[in-house]
């Protein structure tokens, strides 16, 4: 079963991604979830000055919604790295 044990996550800024990893027994599986797949408020960005920051407020924020639709990810096939995309949230 897919845990998320550890609450670290950082922004990959060649992806444009927040990176964060869940783990499978004692198997890590990273994930990324692309900046246009958060709901960034404008006035978020405005405020914060930069995407990265951004991206990781909003990741904070929908972090329990972005956690099963990862688990959902893997449940479809085991693989060692998944990207997440605005589409795997509708």
């Amino acid at each position: 079963m897919l845990e998320f044990p550890n609450r670290s996550r950082s922004f990959d800024e060649a992806r444009k991604a927040v990176r964060f990893s869940g783990y499978d027994g004692m198997f890590e599986v990273r994930f990324f979830v692309e900046a246009g797949a958060l709901a960034i408020p404008e006035a978020a960005l405005l405020g914060s000055g930069t995407l990265e920051a951004g991206c990781l407020s909003a990741f904070d924020a929908l972090r329990q919604s972005i956690q099963d639709v990862a688990r959902e990810a893997y449940s479809y096939g085991r693989r060692d790295s998944y990207t997440l995309t605005a589409a795997d949230f509708r």
